[in-house]
């Protein structure tokens, strides 16, 4: 068994304009007077990280490392959720999904895939760069209009989604084999990839890719009221990652899983900081140390109610608490009597002789 690294903190929620959290040295600073030992470092956040710089010089990624483990932190891994969302967008949300790419790509959907796959490219490298060893993101999604199969979907729909996806996404797992790094998709409402059976849906399709690895954030699986510890044994060969993250479903007479197009706050499933919710985490925490999960318990802080800056100092408390020491011999050995085989024999009521 391992012990669990962390706590660590995404910095996604976090970024803005003013101090200290508009520069990775401000940042970094700020989470580990919480109590933080690594940052997991959004790629779009240019004020944290310039990514083509990261994946082209192998001096400026040492750089940004030095910057982070002077604050005694250390990177845990990159994320593009932002930039793989757009590696498959179904024209429906071309318009919405235009805001996550350069200015000058926007109403291009082409080019914007282009660009998202290129930056996928450079993030394997910078995470090589880095030392890295896994990586988050987004699969993006072609089939999502069609979760709900009203109006009949037609023959072959949503297996051509897959094989497309399938297609978009095996050369950058390829790069991120070359680079030795994990690229661990979160199981998320709005990608095709966003529970277990659309995941081994994708699995079969790029022929069970060693790369092709999950991020295991159980607050998406409260709102899709799946069995989170079941998963977590199912796939833990796959699980390189973690977000701990809240959440709660509370549904009524008036609204269930879809939220009847409510704000956050009013939704029967909703995201809470970690403690408020209804995730059991102590469950949680004995199943990867005992699956010896090899990686950070990393803090995704989104809720609903609660201020950031009050998540995220209660949360690094919490995960610390979580995080199993595991044992290193079992706790009955002070009763081991030392027999062998002969007397294991004798206790069976076997002579030494048949």
């Amino acid at each position: 068994m391992k012990t669990i690294k962390g706590p660590a903190i995404f910095l996604a929620q976090f970024a803005g304009d003013t101090a200290p959290f508009n520069s990775l040295d401000g940042i970094c600073r700020w989470a580990a007077n919480l109590g933080y030992k690594g940052v997991q470092i959004p790629t779009w956040v240019s004020s944290f990280i310039d990514l083509e710089k990261a994946a082209d010089s192998k001096t400026y990624a040492d750089e940004v490392k030095e910057t982070v483990h002077n604050h005694g932190l250390e990177i845990t891994e990159l994320s593009t959720h932002l930039q793989g969302q757009l590696v498959a967008v179904h024209p429906a949300y071309d318009t919405a999904f235009d805001g996550f790419a350069p200015s000058h790509l926007r109403g291009n959907p082409k080019a914007r895939q282009e660009w998202a796959v290129q930056t996928m490219l450079q993030t394997a490298k910078a995470s090589q760069n880095l030392g890295l060893n896994a990586h988050v993101t987004f699969s993006g999604g072609l089939a999502w209009p069609f979760v709900y199969p009203w109006p009949q979907r037609p023959a072959g729909l949503v297996e051509e989604a897959f094989d497309e996806l399938a297609r978009r996404w095996t050369p950058i797992l390829n790069a991120f084999d070359e680079a030795g790094v994990d690229l661990c998709y979160e199981l998320h409402a709005g990608e095709d990839l966003h529970d277990g059976v659309t995941y081994e849906m994708f699995l079969e399709r790029v022929n069970n890719h060693p790369r092709a690895n999950l991020l295991f954030d159980p607050s998406h699986f409260v709102l899709q009221q799946l069995d989170y510890l079941d998963f977590v044994d199912i796939y833990r060969d796959r699980i390189k990652m973690f977000h701990v993250k809240d959440a709660e479903f509370n549904p009524t007479g008036r609204q269930g899983i879809y939220g009847g197009f409510q704000s956050w706050v009013n939704r029967a499933g909703r995201f809470r900081s970690i403690g408020d919710g209804q995730v059991d985490f102590p469950a949680i925490f004995a199943k990867m140390a005992a699956n010896d999960f090899d990686g950070w318990a990393v803090l995704e802080w989104e809720c609903a109610l609660k201020h950031p800056e009050v998540g995220a100092r209660e949360g690094a408390e919490l995960i610390r608490n979580y995080i199993i020491r595991v044992t290193e011999r079992t706790f009955d050995d002070f009763a081991d009597a030392g027999t062998d085989a002969a007397a294991n024999r004798r206790m069976l009521g076997l002579s030494a002789h048949t």
